[in-house]
């Protein structure tokens, strides 16, 4: 999908007029299990094993044996309505392992979200498939996140649950549990594989601590990896470890103790049933199954994993089920439409909701305003007023940590954006995301001496030495809720939350990131805390925005213009440790400038000799070592290079006017990898840059000793000149 169009699909995402559902499983559920379900199961089976055999690729094992679950999840117990994928009041469902895309497909199809059995047979076709080998996000109606990095779904899924929780807070705090238009469920299905990966582990902790009560993983175990049997690498009691996470566990097994198969519906339904009566807590049900029951030669085999059946398999799976094994996509029109019935369930919930919405939007005008503004993602009137009233007290020549006015421009939003709510991976104090006076998101019998205030409605979040799980956490939030998240770091562990990072730029949605000490400036933690390639690899994520402001000022203007420019893409605000000087050219020259990338700080009347680029703390040393060259008589043209993604969203016009191609004399100054400046250095530029690890000692002596330094812009810019002749 183009970029233009997925940016249309996170504004289309949001929900239409938020309106209120009253408690109503009756609505949503028909309790009785036909021969027609029974038929639409088997049907869910052979659709999922003819789109594999069709694209000669794919994963049918786990679509085959998880088709009863799935169906009994959508026809009974998740409150959805297909004519309306964007409801606010439906339930999330997650499908954590996304090879198993099929599982979720087929569901779409018989609930009626607008797939035909023609996308079915396009299973992991060409660009314009709809049915993609893995979930998309604002590609198909009914799919939340994209999921296929494993562990990722179940992560994620922990900040959905958070997401609804905070914006029930916001707007309806005070409702009995159940009877909020803020309440929904979230769904997971996950496997071996996402158990096997860390990321649940550490979000998995985070959503007991919470007590998120909201929150369902079935984890379907069913013992097949790529590899042979899970044995062989996980061993332990997963249902233990769950308890010892805070959730509520129950398990549930297709395998009958004489070792026979019954798809018993009718019991897991009960089980699921109790687990809904249990809202203080996560919901872990472990559902033991066979892989591609009952495929002759194929059901528990790990072949069946991640090939293709074969046409062989393929009709003996369809013989076993008392279907035609000639046939293909063969279509059972009277099981598929009683399945579509819970269309007609969903909109009468729906309705419902609707109805009920009015009265609480009548008796909650100011909340309802809230929630519309939110919903819209417009900005509060007095926003531009808050980052001005900030800005009035900038100095010119004070030194701050470009840290330290990122947490200031979040203090002077909070209270104005009730929307914003964050925190750190443990670093709140030094990454400067803690929000002054806020509760932490916590339940209050966690109060510690330096949290006292907590509530399970707090906007100040704890995410502990968890990165990766933060950066999902973030993602889900952002996708299930209308509120807007941030977190914090160090640049150097952004690393560990990379994955995270690269899958919300693949979604294009707009995730804050803060990271923090960007530099061997940082000292004497020394190199194992020292960023040398990240600037350079987070700037070869497609459609990852790296900002890196140079003081107050454009830290200031970054924070306006990501706000305002009603951004879907993800943003890394990264800042300094060290104190750099508030300076006099950006006062005059950021409240346009940062907006369009790069701009000119220096040197901008006629044409100069040769052009210094810098971001973040080297401006200052760009701008020294242009006035020492303006001694002897070099003119030189300083660019603040804020964004390198937001410099190449502008017209070539502009782009010309700040570089113009005829000045081949070019130096660019950043303290870590030279590898992304080359592109605007060409043939003669000179990159003073940092390409080895890091030093132990003394920041500032670092950055003189590794060449950071307003001599070297001197040195390299002659040089430059002189090559450029």
């Amino acid at each position: 999908m183009q970029c233009e169009e997925r940016r249309r699909c996170w504004t289309s995402r949001r929900p239409r007029r938020s309106k209120y559902w009253k408690e109503s499983r009756s609505l949503m559920t028909d309790n009785t299990w036909s021969e027609l379900d029974e038929r639409a199961i088997k049907m869910a089976k052979a659709l999922s094993a003819d789109a594999v055999q069709k694209a000669g690729h794919g994963h049918p094992g786990s679509p085959i044996s998880l088709a009863p679950i799935a169906y009994t999840l959508y026809q009974r117990f998740i409150k959805h309505d297909p004519n309306d994928p964007n409801w606010a009041g439906r339930d999330r469902f997650i499908l954590s392992g996304g090879h198993a895309s099929l599982t979720q497909y087929v569901q779409l199809y018989f609930s009626g979200y607008g797939l035909t059995l023609d996308d079915l047979k396009y299973f992991r076709g060409g660009a314009d498939t709809r049915t993609p080998g893995h979930p998309e996000y604002g590609l198909t109606p009914g799919i939340e996140m994209t999921t296929g990095p494993l562990g990722q779904g179940v992560a994620s899924a922990v900040g959905f649950a958070y997401g609804q929780r905070y914006e029930r807070g916001l707007l309806d705090p005070d409702a009995p549990e159940g009877k909020s238009p803020f309440d929904h469920k979230v769904w997971v299905i996950c496997g071996e594989g996402d158990i096997e990966e860390g990321v649940s582990g550490e979000a998995s902790s985070l959503a007991g601590n919470e007590q998120l009560g909201n929150l369902f993983v079935f984890f379907d175990a069913n013992h097949i990896q790529i590899e042979g049997e899970t044995k062989i690498a996980l061993d332990e009691n997963v249902i233990e470890r769950y308890k010892a996470y805070g959730w509520y566990t129950d398990e549930f097994s297709f395998i009958q103790p004489d070792g026979s198969y019954k798809e018993d519906i009718e019991g897991l339904s009960k089980v699921i049933e109790k687990a809904e009566q249990v809202t203080d807590r996560p919901h872990f049900i472990k559902v033991d199954t066979l892989i591609a029951w009952p495929t002759p030669g194929k059901t528990n085999d790990p072949s069946s994993h991640g090939s293709a059946l074969g046409d062989e398999a393929v009709a003996g799976l369809k013989k076993a089920l008392g279907l035609d094994p000639t046939k293909t996509f063969e279509v059972d029109e009277e099981a598929l439409a009683h399945a579509r019935k819970v269309a007609e369930r969903g909109l009468e919930a729906h309705k419902e909701w609707d109805d009920a919405f009015e009265k609480w939007a009548d008796a909650n005008p100011d909340k309802a305003a809230l929630y519309n503004r939110i919903k819209n993602g417009e900005l509060p009137e007095e926003f531009d007023k808050a980052i001005d009233d900030l800005e009035a007290g900038f100095e010119a020549g004070s030194k701050v940590a470009t840290r330290k006015a990122s947490g200031a421009v979040i203090n002077a939003i909070a209270p104005i954006m009730p929307e914003l709510w964050g925190g750190s991976a443990d670093l709140g104090g030094s990454n400067n995301t803690n929000i002054k006076g806020a509760a932490s998101f916590a339940p209050a019998e966690d109060a510690t001496t330096q949290w006292p205030d907590c509530s399970p409605y707090g906007r100040q979040l704890h995410f502990g030495v968890r990165e990766f799980a933060m950066g999902c956490i973030t993602n889900g939030i952002l996708l299930g809720s209308d509120t807007r998240p941030f977190s914090g770091t160090f640049f150097q562990f952004a690393d560990y939350m990379r994955a995270a990072v690269r899958l919300s730029a693949l979604m294009e949605i707009p995730n804050l990131y803060i990271w923090s000490h960007d530099s061997v400036a940082l000292g004497e933690d020394g190199p194992t805390h020292q960023p040398i390639e990240h600037l350079s690899s987070f700037r070869d994520i497609p459609q990852l925005e790296v900002v890196r402001p140079a003081d107050e000022w454009e830290t200031a203007e970054a924070y306006r213009y990501f706000f305002e420019k009603k951004n879907t893409l993800p943003t890394a605000m990264v800042l300094t440790r060290q104190g750099v000087p508030t300076l006099v050219e950006t006062a005059e020259k950021a409240k346009e400038g940062v907006r369009k990338g790069a701009y000119v700080l220096y040197g901008e009347e006629g044409q100069p000799d040769v052009i210094i680029m810098a971001s973040g703390s080297e401006v200052q040393w760009a701008l020294e070592g242009a006035k020492k060259l303006a001694q002897e008589g070099i003119k030189a043209r300083v660019i603040s290079m804020v964004s390198m993604e937001w410099f190449e969203e502008q017209d070539d016009e502009y782009k010309e006017e700040i570089l113009p191609k005829g000045i081949k004399a070019r130096v660019s100054i950043e303290a870590g990898s030279a590898m992304s400046w080359y592109k605007y250095l060409g043939s003669y530029g000179k990159a003073i840059a940092i390409d080895q690890f890091g030093l132990q000692g003394d920041g500032a002596q670092n950055m003189i000793d590794l060449g950071i330094t307003a001599e070297h812009v001197v040195e390299a810019a002659k040089a430059s000149i002189e090559e450029a002749r």
